[in-house]
C-alpha cells in the first residue's frame, strides 16, 4: 500500500493559490479569444460607422459633459415675424443650369394654318415647350488630319530645289498612333474614375463596333501618364512649399516585380494638402512600406505632416507630426463593440469613459469648423487643452487596471504611444484633428483596386499613381477629369513645360476653371 505524501498547510495554500492563477489565466486567455472573435465578425458583417455605440447609454450617465458648451448661451424668448420669400428658381431650374440646349421646333405648315371650322387664315399665338434631358452613349469615330501640301511649279521647272509648305496643325500628343487625346482620356477616366477594368472596356468598346484589346489600351494609359508626368512633377513642387500636408498608404499586389513574388504586398502612398490653399492630392507606388519613402518623397517640406500612427513617419527631418484621434477613437469603438450587451450598457466601462472624452473633443471641433485659425487654436486652448490634459491622466491611471493583450488595454497603449502627436494639435489653428482627409482621398483607390484587382508590372503601378494623382486633384478642386485630361493632352505637346505655363494647367487655375468646372467640389473642411 502506497501511502500519501503528507503535506503542510503552508504547501496546500501555495497550490491553491497557483490554481487559482492558472485559472484567472485561463479565463483571461478565453476572453482574449472571445474579443477577438468579436473583432473580427464586426469587420466582416459590422457596420463601417463609427459611430459610439454607446448611443443612448453615453447621453444618460454623461449627459451634462457630452452635451456642455460655453460658448452657447442660454435660451431668450423672443418673437419673431418674417415674410416668405418666393424662390427665383426651383430645384429642377437649378439642376437644369448650365447645361447645353438643343432644341427640335415643330411648326405647322401652309396647309394646316387654316381654321378647320371657317377655313380662315390661323395666326401664331404662342408655344408650347416641354422639356427631357438626352444622354448620348460613347461612339468611335474615325478622325482623319488632312495637311494641304504645296510645291513651286517654277522650282520645278528650274530644277531649283523645290520647297515642301505644309499646312500647320497642332503637334499630336500620340505620334504615329491611333489614339486621340479624347480616347486615351476616356480610357484613362473609365479605368481610374469610374473604376472599370481594362478587360470590361474592351468587351464594351467591342459592343461599340470597334475592336481594341487591353493591351493597347494599357500601352496608351502608359504613353499617358509619361507625358503627363510633368503635371505630376509640378504638382509636387507646388505641395513641397507648403507647410500643412497629410501622408496615408495602402497596399498594392504587383504580379512582376524583381526579386519579388506575386503574392508580396507593394504600397500605394499618399501625399495630399490640408486644408490651405488649393487641394492638392498626390500618389507614389513604393515596392514597400519602408521609412525611406516618405522620407525622398518630403525631402525639402517644411512643417506639418498629419499622420496615423505607422511609425515609418517617425524621425523625418523639419516636420512636426500631427496625429489622428479618429483612429484613437476607432480602437475604443472597437473595444467597446466586442463587450457583451450588458458591458455595454453599463457606465463605467473603461472603453465607454474614453469614448465620451474623444466625443467631447470632435464635438469642440464642429463648433469651432467655421472659426479662422486663431480664433480655433484659442478655442482649443480653451476648451480643447483641458479635455485633452484629463483624459492623458485617465489613461495613465487606467493602464495598468485593464486585462492585458485586451483590445481596451491596447487602445490605451496607443494613445500613450502616440500622445506627442495626439496633443500636436494644439500648436496651430489650421491643423485638424483627425487625418480622414487623407484616408477619404485613398478611398478611391482603394475601390478602384476592387475592381481590377492588381497591377501588371511597377511601369503600370507607377503609371497608376500618377493618372490617380491628376483626376483626383482635378475632382477636389471641382474639374471634370475627362474634359480635364483631354484638354492636357491636347496643351502639352504644343506648349513650352515652363513653371509659368504649367501653373496655367493646373486644375485651380483660372483658365481650367472657367472651361471645366461642371462638377462641385468634393473637398470638405
Amino acid at each position: 500500500m502506497v501511502l500519501l505524501e503528507e503535506k503542510t498547510y503552508e504547501e496546500i495554500l501555495k497550490a491553491r493559490q497557483a490554481l487559482a492563477d492558472e485559472n484567472a489565466c485561463l479565463k483571461a486567455e478565453v476572453q482574449w479569444y472571445r474579443e477577438q472573435f468579436g473583432l473580427a465578425q464586426k469587420r466582416l458583417y459590422g457596420p463601417s460607422s463609427e459611430k459610439s455605440p454607446i448611443g443612448q447609454e453615453e447621453m444618460l450617465f454623461n449627459e451634462a459633459e457630452a452635451c456642455a458648451s460655453d460658448i452657447i448661451s442660454d435660451p431668450v424668448t423672443e418673437t419673431i415675424t418674417y415674410t416668405r420669400a418666393k424662390k427665383t428658381k426651383g430645384r429642377r431650374e437649378q439642376q437644369l443650369e448650365g447645361l447645353p440646349v438643343e432644341e427640335i421646333n415643330y411648326e405647322l405648315t401652309d396647309a394646316d394654318l387654316v381654321c378647320p371650322k371657317c377655313g380662315g387664315p390661323l395666326h401664331k399665338i404662342g408655344v408650347d415647350t416641354s422639356q427631357e434631358i438626352t444622354i448620348y452613349p460613347a461612339r468611335v469615330v474615325l478622325t482623319k488630319h488632312n495637311q494641304d501640301k504645296c510645291s513651286c511649279r517654277d522650282c520645278e521647272r528650274n530644277g531649283v530645289a523645290n520647297p515642301i509648305v505644309t499646312a500647320p496643325m497642332p503637334v499630336p500628343a500620340f505620334k504615329n498612333s491611333l489614339a486621340s487625346p479624347s480616347a486615351v482620356a476616356y480610357i484613362m477616366s473609365q479605368k481610374y474614375v469610374e473604376g472599370l477594368p481594362l478587360y470590361r472596356q474592351e468587351q464594351s468598346l467591342r459592343r461599340l463596333g470597334f475592336e481594341l484589346s487591353r493591351k493597347v489600351m494599357s500601352n496608351w494609359v502608359i504613353m499617358g501618364a509619361e507625358l503627363l508626368e510633368v503635371i505630376f512633377n509640378r504638382m509636387k513642387a507646388l505641395l513641397l512649399k507648403r507647410d500643412l500636408m497629410a501622408a496615408d498608404e495602402t497596399p498594392l499586389q504587383v504580379l512582376h516585380e524583381e526579386g519579388r513574388k506575386a503574392q508580396q504586398k507593394s504600397y500605394m502612398w499618399l501625399y495630399r494638402s490640408s486644408r490651405d490653399g488649393p487641394p492638392i492630392v498626390l500618389y507614389e507606388y513604393k515596392e514597400t512600406r519602408a521609412a525611406e519613402h516618405p522620407r525622398a518623397f518630403l525631402a525639402g517640406f517644411v512643417g506639418y505632416l498629419h499622420v496615423d500612427g505607422y511609425q515609418s513617419y517617425d524621425g523625418l527631418p523639419n516636420i512636426i507630426l500631427v496625429g489622428c484621434w479618429a483612429h484613437a477613437r476607432r480602437n475604443f469603438v472597437d473595444a467597446l463593440s466586442v463587450l457583451s450587451p450588458m458591458q455595454r450598457k453599463s457606465a463605467n466601462t473603461a472603453a465607454g469613459k474614453a469614448l465620451v472624452y474623444c466625443n467631447k473633443l470632435f464635438a469642440i471641433e464642429r463648433d469651432l469648423q467655421d472659426a479662422t485659425p486663431d480664433e480655433r487654436l484659442a478655442g482649443r486652448q480653451a476648451r480643447s487643452k483641458p479635455v485633452v490634459e484629463e483624459f492623458h491622466a485617465w489613461l495613465v491611471e487606467m493602464q495598468p487596471q485593464v486585462l492585458d493583450k485586451s483590445p481596451t488595454r491596447e487602445a490605451i497603449q496607443y494613445c500613450l504611444n502616440q500622445w506627442d502627436k495626439l496633443i500636436a494639435f494644439l500648436l496651430d489653428g489650421r491643423l485638424e484633428l483627425s487625418n480622414n482627409r487623407a484616408e477619404r482621398s485613398i478611398k478611391p483607390f482603394v475601390i478602384g483596386r476592387k475592381n481590377w484587382l492588381f497591377a501588371n508590372t511597377p511601369r503600370g503601378a507607377d503609371a497608376s499613381a500618377i493618372v490617380y494623382s491628376i483626376v483626383e486633384t482635378a475632382k477636389e478642386n471641382g474639374i471634370n477629369p475627362l474634359t480635364y485630361l483631354t484638354y492636357l493632352f491636347e496643351q502639352l505637346p504644343n506648349i513650352k513645360w515652363t513653371d509659368e505655363n504649367l501653373d496655367q494647367l493646373m486644375p485651380w487655375a483660372e483658365p481650367i476653371q472657367k472651361a471645366h468646372r461642371v462638377i462641385p467640389t468634393t473637398n470638405r473642411r
